[in-house]
């Protein structure tokens, strides 16, 4: 693992949930972890729960002003965590609602894009440069298709599942544009985990810092581990 006092990482979303864990999970190896955070107060009660070196950064996915000035406080940067992410709702495509579409791919998809470029240019000065995407496996189109896949005969959130998938593919794509540099970027599937994402999510009794420990497995990769990869939260592959 290339974990060492002198890494930096950003967490987006970083203020609950597995955003807030996989900021704690890095803090603790030693990392400065900016806490990426569109509501400055839950921001601050993040860094002061997490500790370390935990610095919060005000930083809304959806907004190009705010990424620019995010991207202008950090220089440098060896770990990007794109852990931001919605579910407008978990209606099926036959019933869904295009708004939700845009509300959804917004943040999950574009909100991503317009992210990683803006900090690319600290990622480059990294010396081991890591993206991580957190992604779901209802986003896993092998799943959905699989006859006896986990997801085969489920056709709700179209919006949120899809925007997975089409961040999935975003996935792939920046690992190859950016292979020649160093780069290793893959994506998660952190599982049912209790956050605020669904009433099922809040339900679940799915820890997590589980879900975080896979994604900062990724963050930390050595020279020799893949890239354009889609990992389970086990450290098991998953299809795309």
């Amino acid at each position: 693992m290339n974990s060492s006092h002198s890494s930096t990482a950003l967490v987006t979303g970083a203020n609950k949930g597995i955003g807030k864990e996989i900021a704690r999970q890095l803090a603790a190896a030693g990392l400065t972890v900016h806490i990426g955070s569109r509501d400055a107060e839950r921001g601050r009660r993040a860094v002061e729960e997490i500790g370390g070196d935990a610095r919060l950064l005000l930083l809304d996915v959806t907004d190009s002003t705010s990424i620019a000035e995010a991207a202008r406080q950090v220089q440098s940067l060896d770990i990007l965590v794109n852990n931001a992410g919605i579910m407008a709702d978990s209606a099926a495509p036959d019933e869904a609602d295009v708004d939700s579409f845009r509300r959804t791919y917004e943040t999950n998809v574009f909100g991503v894009l317009a992210v990683t470029n803006a900090f690319l240019p600290a990622l480059r000065r990294s010396a081991k440069p890591r993206i991580v995407n957190i992604s779901s496996g209802t986003g896993s189109l092998g799943r959905s298709t699989d006859p006896g896949g986990q997801f085969s005969a489920v056709g709700e959130a179209a919006a949120y599942r899809s925007s997975k998938t089409a961040l999935n593919a975003l996935t792939v794509f920046y690992a190859q544009a950016l292979a020649g540099d160093g780069f290793k970027v893959n994506a998660l599937a952190p599982g049912l985990r209790a956050t605020e994402l669904n009433a099922r999510a809040a339900a679940s009794e799915g820890d997590p810092a589980e879900a975080a420990a896979g994604a900062v497995r990724l963050a930390l990769l050595e020279d020799e581990g893949p890239t354009g990869e889609f990992h389970s939260w086990d450290g098991t592959t998953v299809p795309w």
